[in-house]
């Protein structure tokens, strides 16, 4: 069956008892005995099933999927194809200690990675467990190739939450709160045009956000030639779906360059075709020295992987290691991700898609009184919710309001930043999904700002 028919033979949203169901309640209330406390939330309901772009809950009802598993199963959940992959490799063998022997699967995914990468130069990859791994593994690739220790990194900006890459991130205050992180992280905010920290405005600010790290940072207080990296997300995730301005980026590469930096993009959650490129830098012509990727790298299955230049390859053995990184169904599935990705140019079918969202949400939404912005680029999309225009203070709570009810009316999806809906279904979602789920977010949108 090809990947068309088999969405097709996929039912669309069902409601029949009242999420969360009496099911879902149970669980959710034993869970809360046993799992350790994290980000749920007690309006979502349990999860029974899930395949293509639609989930099943233990109630019975079905629901569209805006949220793929936190940007992770681009291709879809269970999709045969990957499935079928697995399974051949479980007939070889699951394990092998990955990173102590060779085999062919690791050379396989290493090639075809590092294919379709950015970079017309050789590349080197590192497989982990995930992305917070894959941050760390680039920290340390950074490092050792600058010899030097200071990294720099924006705000709102989510990079992990290990104690390394924790020191990177600064999307919100409760993920570093009581811990003490890496201490040689200097932050700067990020490109964020719609709330300019600086109060400029893109016509005029001629990009200080990026400027400033050389004209501030480095003629006051940080010796360019002791930071090994900046790190920077080609559009934040978890800090709110933000695109920056069109030179951000760009003038990033042009500050690494000029002092010899490392640029490290983080397409954790915006790799894999989900901005409507390969990957979301490129949306920016650009070409980091370091990419590190995870999520949808394996249609979720653990995986996070680190590509650099191989000129910064560790420069000795035991530098770095892991005992599970790179493991063979999840090296086989990310093949077959790839291959899919290629087959079927998801990539391009993200930017249309994305093209025709973003232009019915601002049709329906930009002038409502509680949208205070509307952006993306592919199938990452953010909606801002706002107190207020005029002010643009954060309203939380009308954002959480809005999901519940779209959670009621047969839609899954995740909010980001302070007050932002994301919008991050599978690649391969039905169009007919895709239309009713932002249908559906519209409605609840103008119900809640009534």
């Amino acid at each position: 069956m090809s990947l068309w028919n088999w969405l097709k033979s996929l039912p669309g949203p069902q409601i029949k008892v009242e999420p969360p169901g009496p099911k879902s309640r149970e669980i959710i209330k034993k869970g809360e005995k046993v799992l350790a406390t994290s980000t749920r939330e007690e309006f979502y309901p349990a999860i029974a099933k899930m395949e293509g772009d639609v989930i099943w809950d233990v109630d019975g009802n079905i629901y569209i999927d805006f949220f793929a598993g936190v940007a992770v199963l681009n291709v879809g959940s269970r999709n045969p194809e990957v499935i079928q992959a697995i399974q051949t490799q479980l007939n070889r063998f699951i394990h092998d200690a990955p990173q102590d022997f060779y085999d062919e699967i690791q050379v396989i995914a290493a090639e075809k990675l590092a294919s379709v990468a950015p970079g017309n130069f050789s590349k080197k990859v590192f497989f982990a467990n995930s992305g917070a791994e894959s941050v760390e593994c680039a920290m340390k690739v950074a490092q050792l190739a600058r010899k030097a220790h200071w990294f720099i990194a924006f705000v709102p900006s989510f990079h992990g939450r290990t104690l390394g890459s924790l020191a990177l991130t600064a999307s919100k205050k409760v993920h570093r709160k009581g811990y003490l992180v890496y201490p040689y992280v200097e932050h700067v905010p990020y490109s964020y045009c719609y709330r300019c920290p600086y109060k400029l405005t893109p016509d005029v600010c001629d990009v200080w956000c990026a400027k400033i790290i050389e004209e501030i940072l480095f003629e006051h207080y940080i010796d360019p030639n002791d930071v090994a990296a900046i790190f920077v997300e080609p559009i934040t995730g978890e800090g709110g779906y933000v695109v920056p301005h069109p030179k951000f980026i760009p003038t990033l590469r042009k500050i690494c360059d000029k002092h010899g930096i490392l640029l490290v993009s983080d397409e954790v959650q915006m790799g894999f075709g989900r901005t409507g490129k390969w990957w979301g830098i490129q949306n920016f012509d650009v070409v980091p020295d370091v990419m590190t990727c995870a999520k949808s790298i394996a249609a979720g299955v653990p995986l996070g992987a680190c590509v650099f230049n191989a000129k910064y390859d560790f420069p000795y053995p035991g530098a770095h290691s892991s005992t599970y990184g790179g493991n063979a169904l999840a090296l086989a599935a990310m093949v077959k991700v790839i291959e899919i990705i290629e087959r079927e140019k998801l990539y391009e079918r993200a930017r249309k898609l994305g093209e025709q969202g973003l232009k019915k949400l601002k049709d329906e939404l930009e002038d409502n009184p509680i949208v205070g912005d509307i952006r993306g680029l592919g199938l990452a999309q953010g909606i801002e919710i706002v107190k207020d225009k005029k002010t643009k203070a954060f309203a939380p709570d009308l954002r959480d309001e809005i999901i519940k009810r779209c959670v009621k009316k047969g839609l899954l999806l995740l909010p980001c930043g302070k007050s932002t809906i994301r919008i991050a279904p599978p690649l391969i979602i039905r169009e007919e999904m895709y239309e009713k789920g932002l249908d559906i977010i519209i409605d609840s949108i103008k119900e809640v700002s009534k």
